[in-house]
């Protein structure tokens, strides 16, 4: 679809899946890909779930990396957050590789902080959404 020009992204939510988070999605997608004998790379997927969604939605200017001006809408991650992704990360050496842990065995324990607009939303550490204490 990209080599005609149809912009692609990858995202969430419960109407077009099964899950609200995007490491699930990319876990999925990946098997898709699987399925019909195609590849998805890990940085692909990276892609498609940040810079490659906000230009699907002719949104680039405004969001889709961390570029100084644009909106700073991310989630900090631990990488060891399970000891199966712990075990997987000590072994991974790429980064492709550790996208791949990520991707296949990232869920809901993964995530340590939520930002939106660059100030912290959810803190795991303090199980609260911030924005509900200030």
């Amino acid at each position: 679809m990209e080599d005609k020009g149809i912009r692609v992204g990858m995202g969430t939510d419960v109407g077009a899946g099964t899950s609200f988070s995007i490491l699930q999605t990319m876990s999925e997608a990946y098997k898709i890909m699987q399925l019909q004998q195609e590849k998805l790379h890990p940085i692909k997927s990276l892609f498609l779930a940040t810079l490659g969604g906000a230009k699907a939605l002719h949104l680039e200017d405004k969001i889709g990396n961390l570029e100084i001006g644009k909106e700073a809408d991310f989630v900090v991650l631990d990488l060891h957050a399970t000891q199966l992704m712990r075990f997987r990360m000590n072994q991974a050496t790429t980064l492709e590789e550790k996208l791949f842990v990520l991707m296949s065995l990232g869920d809901d324990r993964t995530v340590c902080e939520t930002y939106i607009y660059g100030d912290l939303a959810y803190d795991a550490k303090g199980q609260r959404d911030k924005r509900m204490v200030s």
